[in-house]
C-alpha cells in the first residue's frame, strides 16, 4: 500500500510541475482533470476540488466541451464517493448534454465522443443502481452496451453484462441474471481477464445457489475456487469461501459450513475486511445457534456486531442483535434478551430511516433527470428551429443572387414535387401501420371468443374448482391480450408469456392431453418485438387440429431464433398432420378457424409491406423413417423489429 501511494505522489507531482510549465488554457484543463483523476477512490474532497478547477478554465473557451465533460465525470465521480447522487446525477448529465449536442454536430462520427458518452450512461446507470432505481439502472447500462458493442471493447462490455447480472440478481429475476453473467464469463474467458472470470464464477453459482440448484452452484464454487487460488484475490477468496459456507449449511453439512466460514473469516482478518469479517461472524454464530452451542453462537454474534458497528453496517447489527437477542430469550435470560432486542430495533429504525430517505433522494433524481430531459428537449428544439431558419435564408440569398427567375421557378417546382412525394411516402408507411393495427383488434374479439367457448366447454365437463382456476388463467390472458391491443409490436418476451397462458389453459380444458415446451434464442435482445397474437391461431391449430384428433399423449413446441438476419418462429406437434385434419374438416369447416388463419396471412403481408423484407410462412409435415405422418410444422420467417422506445 505504501509502493501505491508513493507512486501516486510522484506522478501528482509530475502533473503539477507541467501545470507550472502550461501556457495554454486547453493544456492547464487537461492537466487539473488528470491530478483530479489521480485522486479517484482515494480522496472525494481533492478529486472535487480539481476538477472544479479544471471546469472553471474549460468554461472560458467555447472549444473545450470535451475538456469539460471530463471535468463533469471526474465532479460526479467525486459526488458518488460522497454519497451525493442527486448532485452526481446533476453532474453526469450535464456531461451528457454536452456530448449528445456535441455528436448531433458531427458531420462525421467522432468515436471519442461516443465513447465518453458510453461512460456516462454507464456512470448514470451506476447511481440509479446504488438507488435500486433498477428500470432506469438498466435503461442505461443497455444504451452504454450498445456502444460499446459497436467498437468491440469487450473488456468494459463485460463489466456491463457484470452489471446487468447484479441488477437482474437484485430484481430476483435469476434467469436474466445468469444469461448476463455467463455472457461476461465467456467474454472474459477471450480476453484472458482470468481473476475476473473467477469473480463471475462465484456469482453464477450464488444464483444458482438462490434458485435452489445446488449441484450447479457447487460446480462454479469449485471452478472460481481453482482461479482465485491461483490469480490471489483474497478478498474475492473470503467471499467465495462464505457462499461455500452458505452451500453446505443448506445441505445441513455444519462440519463442512464451519470450516469455510472460518476459512473466510482468516482472510478477511488477514486483509482488515471488517464488512466481510462481520458476515463470516454471523453466519458462525447463526451456525452455533443452530447445533445448541448458546456460547460459541453468543461469542460470534458478539464480535459480529462488534465488527458492523465499527464500520456502521445497520444491517448486519439488526441480524445479528435479533439473533442474540433469540437466544437470551430461549435460555430465560429476559434482561439480556430485552437488551438485545432494543438493539435490534434501533438498528431497524435506522435502515428505515435511511430507505426512507433514500426513496425521496430517488423521487427527487427522478424529477431532476425528467426536467433535465425535458429541457434539453426544449433547447433542441430551439437550435433546429434556428438552424433551420438561417439555413433556409442562406439558400434564399444564394438563389436570388445566382439564378434567373426561370431556374428558381424549376427548383421551387422540383422542391414541391419531393416534398408532395415524401408525404406520399409517409402517408403508405402510416397507413401500413394502422392496417397490421386493424388486423390485430380484428383477431382479439376472435380470440376472445374462441377462450369463451373454451370456458363453457370447461365449465361443464369440470366441476367448479377447476373452472374457478380456469377462469383465474383465462382473466391473467385477457389483461395481457387488452394490455396490447393498441400495439403493433411486443416485447418476444410478452408474446411468450401469453403463449405460456395460452396453452396452460388449454391443458386445464384438454385434461393434460398434451405437454409444451417455450425455448428462445440467448442472442434475442430485450426488445426485439413481434405483432401481438401472431403465433396464436397456429398453436390453437396445432392442439385442436393436430393434437385433440389423435386421442394419444400430444406435445407442441414453440421455438424462437435468429437465422441470417430473420426472426424465426416455428410451432411443432406431434399431432395427425394437416393432410388427415383437413379430410376430417372438409364438411364442416369452422368459420373462426379460416377467418383466423386468414387474417394472420394478411398481418404478415402487411408486415412485408411496412419493413420491406420478406415476412412469410411454410406448413409442411413431419414423417418417420417409416414415411408414416407424426407431425405437423410451421415456420414464419420475420424481418427482425424493435419496440419503439
Amino acid at each position: 500500500m505504501a509502493n501505491t501511494a508513493t507512486a501516486q505522489n510522484k506522478v501528482v507531482d509530475s502533473l503539477f510541475t507541467e501545470l507550472d510549465k502550461a501556457n495554454t488554457i486547453k493544456k492547464k484543463v487537461r492537466l487539473y482533470n488528470l491530478i483530479a483523476a489521480e485522486y479517484t477512490s482515494i480522496d472525494p474532497v481533492k478529486l472535487e476540488e480539481y476538477a472544479t478547477k479544471a471546469l472553471e478554465l474549460a468554461k472560458q473557451e467555447e472549444d473545450l466541451k470535451v475538456e469539460q465533460t471530463d471535468s463533469w465525470l471526474n465532479l460526479g465521480n467525486a459526488n458518488i464517493m460522497q454519497s451525493d447522487y442527486p448532485e452526481a446525477l446533476k453532474c453526469f448529465t450535464n456531461a451528457q448534454y454536452i456530448l449528445e449536442n456535441l455528436i448531433a454536430s458531427q458531420e462525421e462520427k467522432n468515436q471519442r465522443l461516443y465513447d465518453d458518452l458510453a461512460s456516462i450512461y454507464g456512470s448514470i446507470g451506476v447511481v440509479f443502481s446504488e438507488q435500486n432505481n433498477y428500470s432506469r439502472a438498466l435503461e442505461y447500462y443497455f444504451k452504454s452496451l450498445n456502444i460499446y458493442q459497436e467498437t468491440d471493447q469487450d473488456y468494459i462490455v463485460a463489466v456491463l453484462y457484470n452489471n446487468l447480472g447484479i441488477v437482474y440478481k437484485s430484481l430476483k429475476e435469476y434467469e436474466k441474471a445468469l444469461e448476463y453473467f455467463k455472457k461476461a464469463l465467456t467474454l472474459q474467458k477471450e480476453i484472458e481477464d482470468y481473476e475476473s472470470v473467477a469473480i463471475t464464477t462465484t456469482n453464477i453459482g450464488n444464483v444458482y445457489l438462490a434458485q435452489g440448484n445446488n449441484t450447479d452452484a457447487l460446480s462454479y464454487y469449485k471452478k472460481a475456487e481453482e482461479a482465485l487460488q491461483e490469480y490471489g484475490n483474497k478478498r474475492a477468496l473470503g467471499e467465495l469461501y462464505n457462499s461455500y459456507g452458505n452451500y453446505y449449511t443448506k445441505k445441513n453439512n455444519f462440519i463442512k459450513a464451519e470450516e469455510y466460514y472460518k476459512k473466510a473469516l482468516d482472510i478477511f482478518n488477514e486483509t482488515g475486511e471488517k464488512y466481510g469479517a462481520s458476515a463470516s461472524l454471523d453466519y458462525l454464530g447463526n451456525l452455533y445457534a443452530d447445533k445448541g452451542d448458546k456460547q460459541q453462537a453468543l461469542q460470534y454474534l458478539n464480535q459480529a456486531v462488534a465488527y458492523a458497528v465499527e464500520i456502521d453496517v445497520q444491517e448486519q447489527i439488526r441480524d445479528s442483535e435479533k439473533k442474540i437477542s433469540e437466544l437470551y430469550e430461549k435460555s430465560g435470560e429476559y434482561k439480556n434478551a430485552l437488551e438485545h432486542y432494543k438493539n435490534y430495533i434501533a438498528a431497524k429504525d435506522s435502515i428505515n430511516n435511511a430507505e426512507h430517505i433514500k426513496n425521496m433522494v430517488r423521487e427527487e433524481m427522478n424529477y431532476e433527470m425528467e426536467r433535465r430531459e425535458a429541457e434539453q428537449k426544449i433547447e433542441a428544439e430551439k437550435r433546429e428551429a434556428i438552424y433551420k431558419e438561417q439555413a433556409v435564408r442562406h439558400r434564399q440569398q444564394m438563389l436570388f443572387a445566382a439564378i434567373a427567375l426561370v431556374l428558381l421557378f424549376i427548383i421551387a417546382f422540383v422542391f414541391y414535387n419531393r416534398l408532395q412525394l415524401k408525404k406520399t411516402l409517409t402517408l403508405q408507411r402510416d397507413l401500413a401501420e394502422y392496417e397490421q393495427k386493424a388486423l390485430h383488434l380484428q383477431m382479439n374479439p376472435h380470440f376472445v371468443f374462441n377462450c369463451l367457448g373454451s370456458i363453457s366447454s370447461f365449465i361443464v365437463q369440470n366441476g367448479k374448482d377447476s373452472a374457478i382456476k380456469y377462469l383465474s388463467k383465462f382473466s391473467k390472458l385477457m389483461r395481457l391480450t387488452l394490455e396490447y391491443s393498441k400495439e403493433s409490436l411486443i416485447p418476444i418476451d410478452k408474446e411468450i408469456e401469453g403463449l405460456q397462458n395460452y396453452l396452460e389453459l388449454e391443458q386445464l380444458r384438454f385434461n393434460q392431453m398434451f405437454d409444451f415446451s417455450i425455448s428462445k434464442d440467448p442472442n434475442i435482445e430485450d426488445d426485439m418485438a413481434i405483432p401481438p397474437l401472431l403465433l396464436q391461431p397456429f398453436v390453437e391449430n396445432a392442439i385442436i387440429h393436430g393434437i385433440i384428433p389423435k386421442k394419444e399423449k400430444g406435445f407442441i413446441t414453440i421455438d424462437f431464433k435468429l437465422e441470417a438476419e430473420k426472426l424465426v418462429c416455428t410451432v411443432m406437434d406431434n399431432g395427425i398432420g394437416f393432410s388427415k385434419s383437413k379430410k376430417m374438416k372438409e364438411n364442416s369447416v369452422t368459420v373462426h378457424k379460416s377467418m383466423a388463419l386468414e387474417i394472420t396471412r394478411k398481418r404478415l403481408e402487411v408486415i412485408q409491406a411496412f419493413t420491406a423484407k420478406t415476412s412469410q410462412v411454410a406448413i409442411s409435415e413431419l414423417h418417420n423413417t417409416e414415411g408414416e405422418v407424426t407431425g405437423t410444422k410451421i415456420i414464419l420467417n420475420l424481418p427482425i423489429q424493435y419496440v419503439s422506445k
